[in-house]
């Protein structure tokens, strides 16, 4: 067992051939936007105290939160909302009717879901 030569060898031959799939994407945006959520709602609440604390807090939240930099975090900030609430109710779906858990359903309502966030997110922009 010493004398075997493990120098040569790759440590992690899948690796090499792995091919991500949609549902491991889709499950690790859920999480992604639902963290991104989090830091969207203290956005909110820093926007909301700099109103009640006067001009000059509101000033300047309002100026990051308009600017371009701000527009970009508010716009993805929407698409992520559209993306966790179709996600979830992906998994209300599934947990109530137990349907749609083979691979084929499974990716056509992945990308659903993908569809579904680009055109309520452009949706919501053009309207809002």
């Amino acid at each position: 067992m010493a004398d075997v030569e493990r120098g040569n060898r790759p440590l992690s031959p899948h690796l090499q051939i792995y091919r991500p799939q949609l549902t491991a994407f889709t499950s690790i945006m859920t999480r992604i936007t639902g963290n991104g959520l989090i830091v969207t709602a203290v956005l909110i609440v820093w926007w909301f105290v700099a109103l009640a604390s006067g001009p000059e807090a509101y000033d300047r939240a309002n100026g990051f939160l308009t600017s371009w930099f701000g527009d970009l975090i508010m716009t993805l900030s929407v698409a992520a909302m559209w993306y966790h609430l179709l996600a979830g109710l992906r998994h209300v779906w599934w947990d109530n009717t137990t349907r749609g858990m083979d691979i084929p359903t499974a990716y056509k309502i992945g990308y659903a879901m993908l569809a579904g966030t680009v055109v309520l997110t452009l949706l919501t922009l053009i309207i809002v």
